[in-house]
């Protein structure tokens, strides 16, 4: 692989590491990357995550996290630009889908413009915000943004920066939305959207022509917060991301940070975290049964859902303290040790559900009304998920296998036999069979560990102030809705130099325009309610 890269780019530099880094210049990215996808030696197809960074002299730059779903390797591609008035990098959003609001949230929040990309629009911060906050030069003493009690102009239009034929950057206009067409709000306040999130949507009679997502109506600035916290003290913000998934957020930070330290956690704690994250994620599959099924109309087994999360919500309450915000995992360990019933709880509640899921098959998953709302609605193809980086169970309805515990095993998930569940339709059906299948899978993996968690400590004594070694650093776990990932820079400081959280959602409200083109107005919240994205984890 390097030599096949050096052939193509002889001036690439390359670093070696867990994954190797390649570092080019910007004039390079773009022939480089569309190389890297399309070479079927290579074939980097999926974009893992895509960071902004403010390397102070260096400039600004971007790191780009690939993947080959073909072969399994992996590559980090670096690209730097100076820290000028109007720094640009070239667009790489027309070779990965992913990246087209990946880039706009570096434009946002690093100020760097992305030539050729067709929408340089901010993602989270209103138009007239002032100064971009991620820049170590951002003196908010200085840079005031004050409350506005206005709404926002909606602008029905964009910009972006084309190179002419002599190599000039020209600045091109161009329209969302014509004034004689037909646009609605669905949100930021209407319950299908599972949150403050907003589409405006262009309709023609009911049939949707266009959709445009606006994000950041609770953006909360947490990366910016980790720069000035210890990194202990970072761990409180993974659980007010993706609050369904908050277990496996904060195991991902605590192993990325155990990674760079060189900590080796007991095998006790390795069995725990991984009956834990199982636990969340039928918690969490169970509520997804519940919201669509209410979206849908069937009040009945919305009611039933929840019933059934209790049980797990007690089970979390009786070792955390904690029901929806859990604060378990720690650095080096968990805060606690299991509760004396947890075992006998947690076998009880797998006998308890097996049979009730049979029951929620029955009332909904074979109603007529059901199937019809969902199958053959919503499809996204495989190619187009891997393209999005839509990962967990939308990509695996799509038939992408992206299961990060199979495909980097963390954990103990190397040591318990558990199927990949996989569906090819692509559309709302299958995303929605897949969550029901891999209930099961999740009780299967429990029951396999639950009567075998060894003796031993739950905690590594660690230092009161924890350094990481200067270096970048990349973890990530499966969650409840596909690949987490935590990329970290450290300066060898008690502060995160950067930190940055690959969302879960942010790629699967992405691909929402491509799927629901062509599709009904109704459709829009059954594909909604299957890609199951939670707006926190969107807007950080």
């Amino acid at each position: 692989m390097k030599e096949k890269i050096k052939n193509l780019v002889p001036e690439a530099q390359f670093t070696e590491g867990e994954v190797d880094t390649v570092t080019v210049m910007p004039v390079q990215l773009h022939f480089l990357s569309r190389q890297l996808r399309d070479d079927e030696d290579l074939k980097f197809d999926y974009l893992r995550s895509l960071t902004g960074v403010d390397w102070g002299e260096e400039g600004l730059g971007v790191i780009y996290h690939l993947e080959s779903t073909r072969h399994g390797h992996q590559l980090v591609l670096k690209v730097s630009t100076p820290a000028s008035e109007n720094p640009e990098l070239p667009t790489v959003s027309d070779i990965w889908k992913a990246a087209e609001l990946n880039e706009r949230e570096v434009y946002d929040y690093f100020g760097i413009v992305f030539t050729r990309h067709p929408d340089m629009r901010r993602l989270y911060l209103r138009e007239d915000w002032v100064g971009y906050p991620l820049r170590k030069d951002f003196d908010e003493s200085k840079d005031i943004n004050p409350l506005r009690m206005s709404n926002e102009m909606t602008i029905d239009s964009t910009s972006s920066l084309e190179i002419d034929e002599k190599w000039h950057t020209v600045e091109k206009t161009h329209v969302l939305f014509e004034n004689d067409e037909y646009v609605i709000n669905i949100g930021p306040q209407h319950p299908a959207t599972h949150g403050v999130l907003r589409f405006r949507v262009s309709l023609e009679g009911e049939v949707i022509k266009k959709l445009d997502v606006h994000c950041g109506y609770i953006h909360r600035g947490i990366e910016k917060m980790c720069e000035r916290l210890t990194y202990p003290q970072t761990l409180a913000l993974t659980d007010r991301l993706d609050y369904l998934s908050a277990m496996q957020n904060r195991h991902a930070l605590c192993m990325c940070i155990e990674k760079a330290m060189g900590v080796e956690i007991p095998e006790r704690v390795r069995y725990i975290r991984t009956i834990m994250d199982e636990l969340q994620r039928i918690n969490s599959h169970l509520l997804f049964f519940s919201t669509l099924c209410m979206d849908l109309g069937a009040l009945t087994a919305f009611f039933y859902g929840f019933r059934d999360r209790e049980k797990i919500l007690d089970i979390f309450e009786a070792t955390t303290g904690g029901r929806l915000i859990l604060h378990y995992n720690t650095i080096g360990g968990v805060q606690a040790d299991i509760h004396p019933d947890f075992v006998k709880c947690v076998k009880a509640f797998i006998t308890y559900l097996r049979p009730q899921l049979k029951e929620y098959h029955e009332v909904f998953t074979g109603n007529i009304i059901a199937q019809q709302r969902m199958k053959g609605v919503g499809v996204l193809s495989r190619e187009d998920a891997i393209s999005f980086g839509a990962t967990g169970g939308t990509g695996r309805a799509s038939g992408w296998a992206c299961d990060v515990r199979k495909r980097h095993p963390y954990g103990v998930y190397d040591r318990v036999d558990f199927r990949e569940v996989i569906y090819r339709e692509g559309d709302c059906f299958a995303r929605y069979m897949v969550r029901m299948d891999e209930i099961v899978e999740s009780m299967n993996i429990i029951e396999q560990l639950i009567d075998n968690i060894p003796a031993g400590d739950y905690q590594v004594k660690m230092k009161p102030v924890i350094r990481l070694p200067e270096g970048r650093y990349y973890s990530a776990v499966e969650t409840s809705r596909g690949e987490f990932g935590v990329y970290i820079e450290s300066r060898g400081d008690k502060n995160p130099y950067r930190m940055k959280f690959r969302s879960t959602g942010l790629p699967l409200v992405s691909c929402i325009d491509t799927i629901t083109r062509g599709g009904k107005i109704a459709d829009l919240i059954a594909i909604g309610g299957t890609l199951d994205y939670i707006v926190p984890d969107i807007d950080r």
